[in-house]
């Protein structure tokens, strides 16, 4: 069972707005006795009771404005100033749910909605970095099981050591090296620790040397793979390896969706203007992918198969292909619609 950390404790809100009228109020009654009281005393010795009133008085109204003008700072400045101050405590005491009102204050709203953004970004920041752990274990168990159960068939002579339940053992140990080796390749990745070795090469040499791979693959599942160029001559200063398991990688799941008849195009194109100056867009015609799972494709061990029946892929496919890309200070998006298939889009 996981162990949930103790909600946070509730903050007793600080009383200062209440404490500094109750004060303000007692000032005020012992300034305007004060008043009367020498406005009394002066009136009875002189006749001038109109001066004598105008000097008396104009204490308590010079308090008067005082108090207008500091509960009106306070209600501006104090009361908002004092929420956020309250959130952040929250939050170090590690209440990322914490959030300031927006609208409580005008000349601050802006400052409360970064600090909301922000304390939301830790927030799912926090729950990527649990259900990390989740998927983790997940995905390193079936395959543990698997060969622990082998093994002690085998010792318990349930099984005999043939080829095949070695071979079997021995899928399950590669599938535990490959996941292991995503990680890595993905922890690095998003550290930008991840060493790229860039070279200058043609588009159209990588899409060749992609759809040489995959054809024979493509034919047998009845599935058309072409690829077509604005520019044949086109280059790009990049990381040739990294760049084809990325392309690879969407080739890859286009094949497992894409059905028979279908078609999967590679295409590239040159942009003009902008930091970016190449495009390479990888379409299929395949089943799509829902419109609720669009904004997750790009998470560590996402599966359009909910139920993770099947093994051959971890779920990091694709999110180790967006890291490197980023890696390559360009951008990959992704469109899709349901029954029509999928089109990713790469700049660089």
């Amino acid at each position: 069972m996981m162990n949930h950390p103790p909600p946070p404790r509730r903050r007793s809100e600080p009383r200062f707005g209440f404490s500094f009228i109750v004060f303000f109020a007692i000032f005020l009654c012992f300034v305007g006795g004060a008043s009367a009281s020498l406005y009394e005393l002066f009136t009875r010795t002189s006749g001038a009771q109109q001066s004598w009133l105008l000097l008396c008085g104009a204490p308590v109204v010079l308090v008067i404005v005082l108090f207008i003008i500091i509960f009106n700072m306070y209600a501006r400045f104090g009361k908002p100033l004092q929420s956020m101050f309250n959130a952040i405590d929250s939050v170090a005491e590690g209440n990322l749910a914490a959030r300031v009102p927006e609208h409580n204050s005008d000349m601050f709203s802006e400052l409360f909605k970064r600090f909301n953004k922000m304390v939301a970004d830790l927030e799912r920041s926090d729950k990527q970095r649990r259900n990390l752990t989740a998927d983790i274990a997940h995905e390193l168990r079936t395959p543990l099981h698997i060969i622990q159960g082998n093994l002690e068939g085998v010792l318990d002579g349930v099984y005999q050591p043939t080829p095949d339940h070695i071979n079997n053992t021995l899928d399950e140990t590669k599938l535990l090296a490959r996941l292991v080796e995503d990680l890595q390749t993905l922890s690095l990745a998003e550290t930008g620790q991840l060493p790229l070795h860039s070279t200058r090469f043609l588009l159209a040499d990588l899409t060749a040397d992609l759809t040489s791979s995959f054809s024979a693959q493509a034919s047998s599942q009845g599935v058309e793979l072409t690829s077509s160029h604005a520019d044949p001559n086109q280059e790009v200063t990049a990381d040739y390896d990294r760049l084809n398991q990325v392309l690879s990688n969407l080739i890859s799941n286009a094949l497992r969706h894409t059905s028979r008849g279908g078609k999967i195009s590679i295409e590239t194109e040159p942009i003009s203007g902008g930091e970016r100056s190449a495009r390479i867009r990888v379409t299929d015609t395949g089943s799509g992918i829902p419109a609720d799972d669009l904004p997750f494709i790009f998470d560590r061990f996402w599966r359009g198969d909910k139920s993770r029946t099947g093994r051959t892929h971890s779920g990091l496919g694709l999110a180790i292909s967006k890291q490197l890309i980023l890696a390559h200070k360009g951008s990959i998006e992704v469109e899709s619609e349901m029954g029509n298939g999928t089109s990713f889009t790469i700049e660089l």
